[in-house]
């Protein structure tokens, strides 16, 4: 039986060697949680993950596991290449654009991994072009250094074909997006956008966005939004002003951290609606994200 194939058949030890699974895991648990999030870039869907490994963990004979932190490693990432594939099923009838789940990095323990490579949206976004298997190569490699053997191993690869997968992830990457500005300037650019947004300025919007500039609103069918992308900055300074009057009445805007980044938050009656962010390079802001479906705002919150 593979590791993440199928359900094992036998329990190990009694309620002290429970205990210690318990500690083994809570102490592996964010870095699984960091795998699963990076390669499903939803917050549900990877809690749904770790918990499943947990359960299998629980039943497992451990006493034939050498490495818990390979063999959990390994379970989740299968879990998650499975994962992936029928998200990208579900993805194909997502009402609009499908936006990443936003993650509070500023007081969420569970993204305490060791590096904050892929976690940001505009990296998020450009891993939903790759192939499952590139996507787990790249995660593990990037964001948790793990060596081109072990994945492998865990993606029952050959070491060759890892180092292919990794270097194409690479290579999308890099070409699918600007260098970014640094964090301090995304959040001038943010506070600054909103304050134009806000006021309906359309020169002011135009002056800070990029010529080529994509604005994304996730609605996910649950709440009215944009079901298209806007590209060009006239036509996202346009759009933005036209909804600007109706849009920002009795809004209240808080600041927050989601995915290692600026966000604000915007709330109505003290209920957050929206959560926005920009993402930006030397060229002006790139996208501007807007993501407005209920069921994936609500783990962000304001930091101040």
């Amino acid at each position: 039986m593979t590791v993440a194939d199928g359900v094992p058949t036998s329990e190990s030890g009694g309620p002290e060697d429970l205990e210690q699974a318990a500690t083994i895991f809570a102490g592996l648990r964010p870095r699984l949680f960091g795998i699963a999030y990076r390669m499903l870039g939803s917050f549900t869907e990877a809690e749904d993950l770790v918990q499943e490994v947990w359960l299998r963990w629980q039943n497992y004979e451990r006493g034939t596991v050498v490495n818990p932190a390979a063999f959990l490693a390994t379970a989740i990432t299968r879990l998650a290449i499975n994962a992936v594939q029928s998200a990208r099923v579900r993805r194909e009838t997502y009402v609009g654009p499908w936006l990443p789940e936003p993650v509070d990095t500023g007081a969420d323990p569970h993204l305490g991994a060791e590096r904050d490579e892929a976690l940001g949206f505009a990296v998020l976004l450009l891993l939903e072009r790759l192939s499952p298997n590139e996507r787990a190569a790249y995660v593990l490699r990037e964001a948790f250094d793990y060596p081109y053997r072990q994945i492998a191993e865990i993606i029952q690869l050959s070491e060759a074909a890892v180092r292919q997968l990794v270097s194409r992830a690479r290579k999308h990457v890099r070409t699918g997006r600007r260098a970014p500005v640094t964090g301090a300037e995304q959040r001038r650019l943010l506070r600054a956008f909103v304050a134009a947004a806000r006021s309906g300025d359309l020169a002011a919007l135009e002056e800070l966005l990029a010529a080529d500039v994509t604005s994304y609103s996730d609605g996910g069918g649950a709440v009215r939004a944009s079901r298209i992308p806007v590209v060009g900055a006239l036509r996202v300074a346009r759009y933005v002003r036209a909804f600007a009057a109706h849009f920002w009445a009795g809004v209240e805007v808080k600041w927050g951290s989601a995915n290692g980044q600026a966000c604000a938050l915007l709330c109505r009656d003290g209920v957050v609606f929206t959560v926005l962010t920009v993402d930006a390079s030397a060229e002006g802001i790139d996208r501007v994200l807007w993501m407005m479906n209920p069921d994936k705002i609500m783990a962000v919150s304001a930091v101040g």
